[in-house]
């Protein structure tokens, strides 16, 4: 592989790439072209949740690729992927989240969701949460909370307001006024902060009460990572709007933006196309998909997720050089004592055989995302790894 194209014609996301020079990945392994294999703790950052190279996910990619590819822009052919994929989501979501518009990624699915809010109200007014991160395009970052990332895009999405996560002050802020409240079920970004229960159905009874709609991003918690299909069944609510992506097209780009049919209808009039894109529900990515929420409903085993789960949990609480753990199933934040240790961590990672990651927005804290499918033996063989890392700290 050419290293010198990569660096000058390739656009980089930051100085300093990673640079593994992949040549496979198969199950929890990424192997470079040296045939060297790493553990990939961070499923891609949350994407590849079934591992890497589901067999009944690539066959369903092959099937559909022998069929057809892209045929039209969204929404005006029926396409078999598309309805499978729907029906298969729709399954195992509550009632009332019974219509779906797929799109290309999470962020293109919060774009969807904001334009949504405000057409079913007729409000403009936004809250999002301090400490929040839905995606990089304008709109998306609008809601993100890390200002450091927004500062040089400004300006941005007006009318968007910031309350603090699982505070209960929050709720004030909920008027009749509000067009909507966007939340991570749990934030990710800001280092796995898992909300109070009572919290987030007192927001749930708020939106009720003022006519607020609720959406919830699941982008990065969703398709099974805190050990249940949606994080939001940990918590006793149900959302207005639901926003998918990452996990959710078995390795192949997606977003889903979900809504009740009456919500949604709001699209199609009023203006006519009132939500447009051309990729969205590309066929091979929705046979992907729905490929990959049989595989999650039929063959993960959601008790022994939440088991390997706890003994990771249990492993790196146990060393001293941890500050804290937070987790909901296999979704991890590891606090250290500062970003040169979490830099240490990861690097020593890449030089000895896993792949950690780092939090843009909480930087003395790492990040492992295992594939749900990682096995007992691979967890302790992580864990002893990482344990090697900790001991090599000064």
């Amino acid at each position: 592989m050419n290293s010198a194209f990569f660096d000058r014609n390739l656009a980089q996301t930051t100085p300093f790439p990673f640079g593994i020079k992949v040549s496979k990945a198969e199950g929890v392994w990424i192997y470079d072209d040296h045939g060297n294999r790493l553990m990939d703790l961070i499923s891609g950052v949350g994407v590849s949740n079934l591992g890497h190279g589901q067999p009944k996910v690539i066959q369903a990619i092959k099937n559909q690729a022998d069929s057809y590819l892209h045929v039209m822009v969204y929404g005006e052919y029926l396409q078999a992927p598309q309805t499978l994929l729907a029906e298969r989501l729709i399954e195992i979501l509550p009632s009332q989240l019974d219509c779906c518009y797929f799109v290309n990624s999470g962020a293109e699915a919060i774009e969807a969701a904001l334009k949504l809010a405000k057409r079913v109200t007729g409000r403009t007014r936004i809250i999002s949460a301090r400490g929040a991160y839905h995606g990089s395009t304008h709109g998306a970052m609008s809601v993100s909370g890390n200002e450091l990332k927004k500062r040089a895009f400004r300006p941005l999405l007006p009318d968007v307001h910031f309350v603090a996560f699982n505070d209960h002050s929050a709720l004030e802020s909920i008027t009749k006024e509000t067009a909507c409240i966007l939340l991570e079920t749990i934030q990710g970004d800001a280092g796995i902060r898992i909300p109070d229960a009572k919290w987030l159905q007192a927001i749930r009874t708020k939106c009720t009460e003022t006519g607020t709609l609720l959406i919830l991003d699941e982008i990065q918690a969703g398709m099974g990572r805190t050990g249940k299909n949606f994080a939001f069944e940990h918590f006793g609510i149900e959302p207005d709007i639901l926003v998918l992506g990452k996990a959710l097209g078995g390795g192949l780009p997606i977003g889903a933006c979900v809504a009740n049919k009456s919500h949604m209808e709001q699209f199609t009039t009023n203006p006519m196309l009132g939500h447009i894109t051309t990729f969205g529900g590309h066929p091979l990515v929705c046979a992907a998909a729905a490929a990959g929420i049989e595989v999650l409903t039929k063959e993960v085993d959601f008790e022994e997720v939440v088991k390997v789960a706890d003994y990771f949990r249990e492993r790196l609480t146990a060393h001293p050089k941890v500050k804290e753990v937070r987790n909901k199933g296999l979704f991890f934040a590891i606090d250290m004592d500062n970003e040169e240790e979490v830099q240490h961590v990861v690097n020593f990672g890449l030089a000895n055989g896993f792949i950690g990651f780092w939090f843009l927005s909480c930087p003395a804290s790492f990040r492992i995302a295992p594939p749900l499918v990682t096995t007992m033996e691979e967890a302790e063989w992580a864990c002893n790894l990482m344990h090697q890392a900790f001991d090599a700290l000064p």
